[in-house]
């Protein structure tokens, strides 16, 4: 295919993607609050930016990070190596979580409000620790996560029981952590699963499904994410109590 007729489709698709929040900002601005938009020239640069951002991720996600995500998995397989397979699947969780702008930012942020809250010290290099402790706490929760995800598929055993019963130990949890940390630990699982995380994560368990003899790519090779999500709430709750 042309790269002009690839580039120009991807770009048609981040368009209709985009088409339903553009219009509902757009009939709030205009006919609710009845305000001209402020800086119409910088939000219209902003837009293309963000046309042509998304148009490029989701062509690098075909291009390179779906595709090599399945080849890794499927040498692991062929390797025959349960320990290497897991030791990657738990270096790939931590490494991919730790660079997750989005955990960053909330990190940050996080560290920011317990300061003023007199949670921790209001000095910089204790806003600091708190944020990289927190990091590296549902880092190390997405590794153990896509382990236990990666050991569920090759074992073959059923998600429905993790998933159940991680949702308890929560639910536990919940009941004895600090206020202050709750509402962090449940917003934790879905920052640490996003635009570098899931891409990855998702193909090293489709390409293991089909690799593995016996394993369904649909039925086996989902719900990696769902461990992401799940595992970080566990550790920032316990950390909450332990800190």
């Amino acid at each position: 295919m042309n790269i002009l007729t690839l580039v120009w489709r991807r770009a048609s698709d981040a368009v209709r993607d985009l088409a339903p929040i553009i219009a509902v900002i757009a009939f709030f601005q205009i006919v609710v609050l009845q305000q001209p938009f402020p800086n119409l020239a910088d939000v219209l640069v902003g837009l293309i930016c963000v046309i042509a951002g998304l148009t490029l991720f989701i062509q690098g996600l075909e291009s390179g990070l779906f595709p090599l995500g399945e080849a890794i998995a499927q040498a692991f397989a062929r390797k025959g190596s349960t320990t290497a397979l897991l030791v990657f699947a738990f270096c790939l969780g931590f490494g991919t979580t730790v660079a997750e702008p989005a955990l960053i930012a909330i990190a940050g942020k996080a560290a920011e409000v317990a300061a003023e809250a007199g949670v921790i010290a209001p000095e910089a290099a204790a806003q600091e620790a708190y944020a990289f402790n927190l990091r590296m706490v549902v880092a190390l929760s997405v590794g153990v996560a896509i382990v236990l995800g990666v050991l569920r598929i090759v074992m073959g055993w059923p998600i429905h029981r993790f998933i159940i019963g991680g949702y308890v130990i929560v639910t536990a949890l919940t009941a004895f952590a600090p206020d202050e940390i709750i509402g962090v630990a449940y917003d934790a699982g879905g920052v640490a699963t996003s635009t570098i995380t899931v891409p990855l994560v998702t193909a090293l368990g489709v390409g293991l499904a089909n690799a593995i003899r016996g394993r369904n790519p649909m039925t086996d090779g989902f719900g990696l994410i769902a461990f992401a999500v799940l595992n970080p709430m566990i550790f920032v709750l316990t950390f909450g109590l332990v800190a």
